[in-house]
């Protein structure tokens, strides 16, 4: 049956500006690091990204190596852009990125120029498309200079292959030092992709913070893993179900299922209880929350392995505002807790 958006999709969903660009996101995006690989029924994820956009969610996020195996995100994607969006293209925001593991050899990984555009014109031939959105350096190179990495992103742009820049996973130094060499290019640095949680709030150290950098530097920024890898959910709260990252070894080990950790969950599951919220609406809506002195997340960045839970997510939208006293509560139990499995590209 051929899908048909539906007519009311952009009334419930909250759109913010990504920095001083034009651009605007969706409050929560949806990603396809999990549950678009050949591993996952393709019906369920049709059902999914009809979904999503059916509620608002224009941005789809991917990277060439998503799956299993890799690649074969995009190339699911590229089937279902082919059979349900390609008419709804203007209104999409598509990105992939590039800079982790892809193929074998000296030019399938990192930061340099080769393997960035081949991996972008191997993402764009996947997903059957002319350009994307936004392409990102996924994580930098301590080998690579940084002008490198940046010209890569550069030439992207330019040559039309995509049509804004992004890094992901940068320190605020290394960020304010990317922008800087994309602006002398002549390419804004559009937006960071840093991981971002409750339990993960690397973003907030550092004299400037990452914050203050983007706001810096213009830039707009987009939260990676708001649930910690599925830990903010009630999905641990009795145990560690048999479907679960953490029993599947997915992104979130056994290990960092502390009792220590889980004490910290149920405390913000109790406050999420007391604001009408489940623990992952409350954990997405504080995410997005409004700051003193630099301006919010632009979009919070979800995965979904189901409707049902894709619906639960988005519902975050619906309360947003958080009182002093629910901040104050939840700084009691937002804390690091050693769960970001990125730390090392920061250091890079």
């Amino acid at each position: 049956m051929t899908y048909v958006a539906a007519d009311n999709r952009y009334e419930s969903m909250p759109y913010r500006r990504v920095g001083k660009s034009g651009l605007q996101l969706p409050a929560v995006s949806l990603g396809l690091w999990h549950n678009f690989g050949d591993d996952k029924p393709f019906e369920t994820q049709r059902a999914i990204l009809r979904r999503a956009f059916d509620l608002g969610v224009t941005h789809f996020d991917l990277a060439n190596n998503y799956g299993p195996p890799y690649g074969s995100a995009e190339t699911n994607f590229g089937r279902h852009f082919r059979d349900d969006f390609r008419p709804y293209r203007d209104q999409l925001v598509i990105s992939s990125k590039a800079g982790y593991d892809m193929w074998p050899g000296p030019y399938g990984n990192w930061g340099s120029r080769k393997y960035l555009l081949s991996s972008l014109d191997q993402s764009l031939e996947r997903m059957g498309l002319d350009y994307v959105d936004i392409f990102y350096s996924h994580r930098p190179d301590p080998e690579t200079p940084l002008e490198e990495t940046m010209g890569a992103l550069d030439t992207a742009v330019r040559s039309g292959r995509a049509l804004y820049a992004g890094i992901s996973s940068y320190s605020p130094e290394k960020t304010i030092e990317a922008a800087r060499i994309l602006r002398e290019m002549g390419t804004p640095l559009l937006i960071h992709q840093p991981s971002y949680s409750m339990l993960n709030r690397w973003v907030e150290d550092g004299q400037p913070d990452l914050f203050a950098a983007l706001d810096e530097v213009g830039a707009g920024s987009i939260a990676f893993s708001p649930l910690a890898q599925g830990l903010l959910t009630n999905k641990y709260l009795n145990g560690v179900p048999e479907d679960s990252r953490a029993a599947a070894g997915k992104s979130l080990d056994q290990s960092q299922l502390s009792e220590e950790n889980l004490e910290r969950v149920r405390g913000l599951n109790s406050i999420a209880e007391s604001r009408g919220q489940s623990l992952a609406q409350m954990a997405i809506a504080w995410v997005l929350r409004s700051r003193t002195g630099t301006a919010p997340i632009t979009s919070a960045l979800i995965g979904a392995s189901s409707v049902k839970q894709l619906e639960d997510s988005l519902a975050a939208v619906n309360n947003l505002e958080f009182s002093a006293d629910e901040l104050r509560r939840i700084d009691e139990y937002a804390v690091d807790s050693k769960i970001n499995l990125w730390a090392a590209a920061l250091d890079a």
